[in-house]
């Protein structure tokens, strides 16, 4: 089976001002695994979102999320594993509690790093996600027929 890859695009159009000619996708699911781009002050439709202000480009970031994962047919409670980058210790209270209210009762792994910069100088926080969609959530059809094949064969 082969992955699915959402929103590719290639970074000479997203940093323009870089020399970079690397073919990305967005989001790719491999079979239950969702795998997501950093999400951070831009928007999917390229846009920056919040210049100057965590909170905002937490939110941007965390719709950012929403949908990707939708688009790959999963959704916030299938998050796992969530890593967020902040380029000042100052502005973890404002990403987090934006983030947690997006994951409130998900309760995913989390790792918090500072770094000293990220893609662009504009951006001050990213969010790394990997979700992995449940079986049943997957193939509940097929198992309806596993089971009724089951009956059938008593």
């Amino acid at each position: 089976m082969a992955h699915l890859r959402l929103r590719k695009f290639n970074t000479r159009d997203a940093y323009p001002d870089q020399k970079l000619d690397n073919d990305l996708s967005m989001v790719v699911r491999a079979g239950n695994r969702i795998f997501m781009r950093g999400q951070t002050a831009m928007a999917l439709d390229g846009s920056i979102v919040g210049i100057g202000d965590p909170a905002a480009q937490a939110e941007n970031a965390m719709r950012c999320v929403k949908t990707l994962l939708e688009e790959a047919g999963g959704k916030l409670d299938h998050i796992c594993k969530i890593t967020i980058y902040l380029t000042d210790r100052a502005y973890r209270e404002p990403v987090y509690t934006v983030v947690g209210k997006w994951l409130k009762g998900v309760h995913p792994v989390s790792t918090g790093l500072i770094v000293k910069g990220l893609a662009r100088p504009e951006y001050l926080m990213e969010i790394d996600v990997d979700a992995v969609i449940p079986d049943a959530a997957v193939k509940p059809a097929a198992k309806r027929k596993k089971k009724a094949t089951l009956k059938r064969r008593r």
